[in-house]
């Protein structure tokens, strides 16, 4: 792969395989301070009324349900999927939620239960949840799932090899399985816990879309701690300032960690706040936690009829 040297604010017109990591490092310093101040003023917001029901719904449609165990059977995946398409029986007004994901060998199933439905499959890919694999295994499971009828493949880097400093073996990889997605969706997950600082996860956010991802995410929900506001800041403002130099809308999963519908709101005003309406939609956002759907609902309901449900009434899954 060819190689190229720039210099800071100078970029090349090439294409993005061509971009020279090995030796380069452009991203800005994180003023943590800042970040720490700004996450508060979120912290501290609250809506109420009409406002809020619209946030409970568009959180849910923005949802990612997700089993990732090693027990998973056909009959859960389709249970799951079930979920997915009518997440309360009783209450038809609330949305399908944005994309169901799996291991690749329940691809299959997942697309077949939810055919007829506007909801993706996403699978996880390239030895999830280490990386700890071949490039070449890792390519053939991403070919696989997407043959297995994948829409979107979640990733994940080798956090070794960044740590390390081998930027430019992690943005040949990405690259890598990019193309090997076809035209499958590719989101690039850090696992931003065993990151050092914020400073890394600019980093890395820059790496990921110039390496061609469609979506960044933080976690793969198997490391703590998982997504946190302000890691989801710094890559929000990373795909703002992609967005102002290319012209092309990246998309973001906070994943792990969101299980409250108060929370998922406090990202839903962050992400208006710094990304615009534009990016609120399940296009270019994600949530990546099943838990986090059963406390919208119940929340829903509470808006409805001014009582809370028992958990008992909705499912684990």
């Amino acid at each position: 792969m060819p190689r190229y040297q720039f210099r800071e604010g100078v970029w090349p017109t090439m294409s993005l395989q061509k971009i020279d990591y090995s030796q380069f490092r452009r991203s800005p310093t994180i003023d943590l301070v800042g970040v720490e101040e700004r996450v508060a003023k979120f912290n501290s917001r609250s809506i109420k009324k009409e406002s809020k029901m619209f946030a409970l719904k568009l959180a849910m449609s923005l949802c990612d349900l997700t089993t990732l165990d090693a027990k998973d059977t056909p009959g859960k995946v389709k249970q799951l999927c079930a979920k997915a398409m009518r997440p309360h029986e009783d209450l038809p007004e609330v949305p399908h939620v944005a994309a169901v994901c799996v291991y690749p060998n329940m691809v299959k199933i997942a697309k077949k239960a939810l055919e007829g439905s506007k909801i993706n499959v996403a699978a996880v890919a390239t030895g999830f949840p280490s990386g700890m694999t071949s490039l070449k295994f890792r390519l053939d499971e991403t070919r696989w799932a997407v043959s297995e009828g994948a829409d979107e493949i979640d990733m994940v880097i080798s956090r070794g090899k960044f740590l390390a400093g081998e930027w430019q073996t992690v943005f040949d990889e990405i690259v890598a399985v990019k193309e090997a997605c076809g035209k499958a969706h590719l989101k690039v997950i850090f696992e931003t816990g065993e990151l050092s600082s914020l400073d890394q996860v600019r980093f890395i956010s820059d790496l990921a879309m110039d390496a061609g991802a469609d979506f960044i995410k933080t976690s793969t929900g198997k490391v703590q701690p998982a997504a946190t506001l302000p890691v989801t800041l710094v890559m929000l403002e990373a795909i703002r300032d992609f967005y102002y130099r290319t012209g092309k809308k990246i998309g973001m999963k906070p994943a792990g960690g969101i299980a409250t519908a108060k929370i998922a709101i406090q990202y839903l005003v962050m992400l208006k706040e710094t990304l615009g309406e534009d990016w609120m939609n399940p296009h270019l956002y994600r949530f990546g936690a099943s838990a986090l759907a059963n406390d919208l609902l119940r929340q829903i309901v509470k808006e409805k009829t001014g009582r809370y449900q028992s958990f008992d009434y909705f499912s684990k899954d």
